[in-house]
């Protein structure tokens, strides 16, 4: 652990975004994520590895309130969004989720037009005064998912009609249509082929200039492409954590080194 408190002296606390202390996640008596530090800067793109199981896909749900919605998890520690504890008793969870926006597995466009999926978010939040500005961000949102070329003259038509590249770019639209801060992505590609997977990653690298982005990411290769910096969880344990190229090259702790090099996984 200590190695990995040396690797984070170098981080300026001016570019922490978020900051979890102590976190730990129970699934009833199960003890999924035990005693997690981990500082998530700004405009970076932070890749969560690790093998099935390892508790990274748990972690990043705690980073939006998501696991609020399953009765048996509980949650312990503190986790802060610009210094805020987000699990204070004061936050509201659906506030929280617009700051936080969110991109699953397997792509889910409502049952909508394409205009409608990315006007959701601001509707129900309120953040647009008239049509004309609705009009702005859903165009804006659709340029900064590069779709909006592909889709500028069928804002009408059903969202789910698009494919299963363009359905998840689209499903990024609707996450940064409320002007969110942070943009988690739980394993955004495992869906989608080599072309749309190449799409997504060149999208993750230009979202990164506005937003702190979270991927979980069952690729290796992916965190290496797309990330800056790399957390390795493993049973659990936030066993690693820093700059992504120094992860790869030169783990400190020979759990990381194993997984990178295929012996654990």
């Amino acid at each position: 652990m200590n190695d990995m408190r040396l690797v984070e002296r170098d981080v300026d606390a001016t570019d922490i975004k978020i900051k979890a202390r102590n976190v730990q996640v129970y699934y009833g008596a199960s003890h999924a994520i035990k005693d997690v530090d981990v500082d998530i800067l700004d405009k970076t793109v932070t890749a969560f590895i690790g093998p099935s199981g390892c508790g990274k896909s748990t972690f990043l749900r705690c980073l939006n309130r998501m696991n609020d919605t399953i009765d048996i998890a509980r949650i312990e520690g503190q986790i802060l969004l610009d210094g805020e504890d987000i699990y204070d008793k004061r936050v509201d969870p659906v506030q929280l989720r617009a700051k936080v926006g969110m991109v699953f597995q397997k792509p889910n466009p409502f049952p909508k037009s394409i205009y409608d999926n990315v006007a959701y978010g601001p509707k129900i939040h309120g953040l647009t005064r008239s049509k004309a500005e609705l009009d702005e961000v859903v165009e804006k949102s659709l340029r900064r998912a590069a779709l909006w070329g592909e889709v500028k003259d069928r804002l009408d038509k059903p969202g789910t009609g698009l494919s299963g590249g363009q359905q998840q770019r689209l499903c990024i639209a609707r996450a940064v249509a409320t002007s969110p801060e942070v943009l988690l992505m739980d394993e955004p590609c495992s869906a989608l082929d080599p072309i749309a997977t190449a799409q997504v990653e060149e999208l993750i690298d230009e979202l990164k200039q506005n937003f702190s982005v979270v991927i979980v990411t069952h690729s290796m290769q992916q965190a290496a492409r797309v990330s800056q910096r790399t957390a390795f969880f493993h049973l659990g344990n936030l066993v690693e954590y820093g700059e992504t190229g120094q992860i790869f090259t030169n783990p400190s702790d020979p759990r990381t080194e194993s997984y990178i090099t295929g012996r654990i996984g």
